[in-house]
């Protein structure tokens, strides 16, 4: 007698429908394309805004059950304790130049493409060969000192802190300064080099000793390198882009090199430097809007415009001290198409504008 097995009948559990999964729920916005979860600041939401409104997680916000990320000797997430300056709502900043991860690139690569352009054509055209000695002296001195100004601002201010801030508007505006700061530095290295090689009467290593050594860079310097050692990135980031920037780096770069250059027979220093310039104004606009949030704050405002006094009053006799000890670089150049004082208050006109947009006071010192 042969066995016979019957084959068992396999059996799957039933597909029973909770609706729960992702895609059940049925409301208003539903069907849409576009994120909904914060409030644009216009009729439509930007690209920018998609990719950056709330992409950092807050428990003020959405993490009901707080941080879930922190570090081993220190608070979780992005603590708004690490800046002495308060805000009712730090998600209220919008970075008036949407700044992204696309345009971060088309915006650095059309500035690269116009300076390398620019370079090839001096050289091309041999244009480094009619300058005089003093101006090839001014620029292998000065604006190779500035060079290390901008690279320290990039290296060890804005990249130590956009990290810090409290939300990721914020970071992104302040990792997109720092970038503007390296590339800066970074050509205004290249055209040492290119300098370098071009004409023997130009001394390609003056830069270092000149930043380290001379008295009338000396001020500047310690500016900067006080500057790297301020742990509240909201203080950092006034005084650099408020007042360091406003007093010295406007005062140098617009006020003298941008002024002077074409009297001397340069056209290739205003084109780079004015990259420089360009950065700026881009990067003061995002923190110009940043602080006007902070001192028209409906709860903390007041507060912080007393705070951002007394930061006015450690940083602003500094940068001062650091802009009158330059004074004496506006008489190298052979051709003095523009005095100190008319550089000086064109520069401190320019400051209390900002300040009085701000809402803060001006200080006593810019009236001596």
């Amino acid at each position: 007698m042969t066995a016979t097995s019957e084959s068992k009948q396999r059996s799957f559990p039933k597909i029973e429908f909770t609706d729960s999964e992702a895609g059940a729920l049925e409301f208003p916005s539903s069907r849409s394309r576009s994120f909904s979860y914060y409030t644009p600041a216009k009729k439509r939401s930007t690209m920018y805004e998609d990719v950056t409104v709330d992409v950092q997680p807050d428990p003020d916000r959405h993490l009901s059950q707080g941080w879930i990320y922190g570090f081993g000797d220190g608070p979780g997430g992005y603590p708004q304790e690490w800046t002495a300056a308060k805000s009712s709502n730090w998600h209220a900043f919008l970075d008036p130049n949407e700044e992204w991860d696309q345009t971060i690139f088309r915006n650095n690569s059309k500035v690269v493409h116009q300076v390398e352009l620019c370079l090839s054509n001096a050289k091309r055209a041999r244009v480094y060969d009619a300058w005089n000695t003093p101006w090839l002296t001014f620029i292998s001195r000065n604006l190779g000192a500035w060079m290390h100004a901008e690279n320290g601002l990039a290296l060890h201010v804005f990249t130590s802190i956009q990290r810090s801030c409290p939300t990721n508007m914020i970071n992104t505006a302040v990792a997109v300064n720092a970038a503007h700061k390296m590339r800066f530095a970074q050509d205004l290295a290249l055209f040492n080099l290119d300098l370098s090689e071009a004409t023997e009467d130009f001394d390609g290593l003056a830069h270092k000793e000149v930043w380290q050594s001379a008295p009338e860079w000396q001020p500047t310097r310690e500016v900067v390198e006080r500057l790297t050692a301020v742990p509240d990135w909201c203080e950092l980031l006034f005084a650099s882009n408020i007042v360091f920037e406003q007093l010295v780096g406007t005062l140098f770069r617009s006020e003298l090199v941008m002024q002077i250059a074409a009297g001397n027979g340069d056209y290739i220093t205003p084109t780079i430097v004015g990259t420089g310039e360009h950065d700026y104004d881009r990067d003061l606009a995002y923190t110009r809007n940043l602080f006007r949030l902070l001192t028209r704050d409906p709860e903390h405002g007041e507060t912080n415009k007393e705070l951002f006094g007394t930061w006015l009053s450690i940083w602003v006799p500094r940068c001062l001290d650091a802009a009158r000890a330059l004074q004496p670089i506006w008489s190298q150049p052979a051709d003095k198409a523009i005095t100190f004082a008319t550089s000086f208050d064109a520069a401190t006109d320019k400051f209390r504008s900002l300040l009085e947009d701000l809402g803060l006071d001006i200080p006593k010192e810019l009236d001596k």
